[in-house]
């Protein structure tokens, strides 16, 4: 028996009863580590630290004072804070930055006995959806190594994917933990905005970053998102809301009803992924849930008004990059004004020049009502959109991404074409509401497919619910 391949409830279970040992367990994924190299998942690995930790834990289970997360060997996205290692966020410009402290995620997890296995690859500074812009490579697929494996959490995806970690965090501003999971096979959850604690978390644009978990199964990303959630006095945007998991237990699946967009909500997607969703669809419905059709008047709008958003958010949150405190630095010390533009223009890579300029120039005087104020109004009318529509329905099912998997290199060249691959994620980060991908079996190439339940504010449970039930159907299927 491969243990890496269980989920983390298996693995806990064959810990508790002296099956495995922790030691054994960090050791195997090590070794998954060292045979997937070529896949560029990880840009630090802490296997000693990871290995001494394991024979604490070991200790502790013996003792029965082990934590809940003893033996989840976790996987961590390179935005996120761990004290006294490197975080990078895939970027020249914070190649050698060491974190002087703990992003409360982490704090919550090690304190429960987790084990950070390592630091994964991204999209620098999050800003991509294939893991193309990291300064230190891509990061390749592992169900079709010559296609990329989502982003930006694409390293937190394809580690999980290849059995080099048991799960693992990311941060989904307009998808980067839902589409990897999609491209890869697995379980991500971007949560309720402010659900989660975002100190420690390097700021992309900071009205859609949120930290969730990507997993083999619900059923872990459902404890790892109950664990990492909370109010924390650290971060004025988080917030505290009691979860009525008892209650959803036994929740009937027949009380549910389903919101079903309008058919050019559907547009220029691949028709393998449209029919696994009418699949889908009439499954639900033959379980008892009820269909409704919904109306999403401004969506059309949302990619457009992300873009926009997020790139003023950016070029603000970017601007402390200077060189001057910490990061890169370039060789000239003469000439202030040429000491500031070396260090960025050659800190950053092209896509983050790119969406620098952008929002430099949407918040620019003349340009401001133009472009930001009318995309912020576009965003609140979106927000109603989706407001109105879970008044007749519970949930929203969609798929997550358009296509699977796409070749490498394919779209780099293409902005435009890059960005159109977020078109069913980003409403969930502009109306701060959570959102699942359930993996729903492979197209003809074997690529997996990913599908989307999007729910109200704090619905995190019913997603949960719903989910457990479409992978279950899938796992039989497949």
């Amino acid at each position: 028996m491969d243990v890496t391949h269980l989920d983390f409830q298996q693995i806990s279970f064959l810990l508790q009863n002296g099956t495995i040992h922790c030691r054994d367990l960090v050791e195997e994924y090590l070794v998954k580590i060292n045979e997937g190299t070529h896949l560029n998942a990880f840009i630090s690995i802490f296997a000693q630290r990871a290995l001494a930790l394991a024979e604490e834990i070991d200790e502790k289970i013996k003792n029965n004072t082990a934590g809940k997360f003893a033996g989840l060997v976790l996987a961590v996205k390179d935005n996120i804070l761990f004290r006294d290692t490197r975080t990078t966020c895939g970027s020249k410009m914070l190649a050698n930055f060491v974190a002087p402290y703990h992003a409360t995620v982490i704090e919550k997890l090690i304190q429960q006995d987790a084990i950070i296995i390592g630091k994964t690859n991204m999209d620098e500074f999050a800003m991509g959806s294939s893991n193309e812009t990291s300064c230190f490579g891509p990061t390749l697929n592992p169900h079709g190594e010559r296609r990329v494996p989502g982003g930006s959490s694409g390293g937190s995806a394809a580690a999980v994917a290849s059995f080099q970690a048991t799960a693992a965090l990311g941060s989904d501003t307009g998808g980067s933990i839902r589409q990897p999971a999609a491209f890869c096979g697995l379980v991500g959850l971007k949560p309720t905005y402010g659900s989660v604690s975002r100190y420690g978390l390097i700021a992309y644009a900071s009205s859609f970053d949120q930290i969730g978990p990507i997993a083999r199964s619900v059923a872990d990303c459902e404890q790892i998102f109950y664990a990492i959630s909370g109010k924390d006095p650290l971060d004025s945007t988080s917030k505290s809301y009691d979860y009525p998991t008892e209650k959803l237990k036994k929740h009937h699946f027949s009380q549910l009803t389903i919101g079903i967009p309008e058919d050019d909500f559907f547009a220029n997607i691949q028709p393998e992924i449209k029919q696994r969703w009418l699949d889908t669809v009439a499954l639900l419905k033959e379980k008892g849930a009820r269909m409704v059709p919904i109306e999403l008047p401004h969506a059309r709008y949302a990619i457009a008004s992300y873009y926009i958003i997020a790139a003023a958010e950016a070029s603000s949150n970017l601007a402390r990059y200077d060189g001057v405190r910490y990061g890169f630095r370039a060789g000239i010390e003469d000439d202030l004004g040429k000491f500031l533009a070396e260090n960025r223009s050659l800190g950053f890579g092209d896509e983050v020049k790119r969406r620098i300029l952008l929002g430099t120039f949407v918040l620019s005087r003349g340009y401001f009502e133009q472009y930001y104020q009318k995309a912020q109004s576009v965003r609140e009318f979106i927000r109603s959109d989706f407001l109105r529509a879970f008044q007749t329905c519970d949930v929203i099912l969609t798929p997550t991404t358009p296509t699977t998997a796409f070749k490498l290199g394919e779209k780099k060249g293409d902005s435009l074409a890059m960005y159109l691959c977020d078109v069913f994620t980003v409403a969930a980060n502009l109306t701060g509401m959570p959102a699942l991908n359930v993996p729903a079996g492979f197209d003809e190439n074997g690529l997996p497919i990913g599908l989307q339940l999007m729910g109200k504010e704090f619905s995190e449970p019913q997603l949960f619910l719903i989910g457990k039930e479409l992978e279950q159907f899938y796992h039989d299927r497949n």
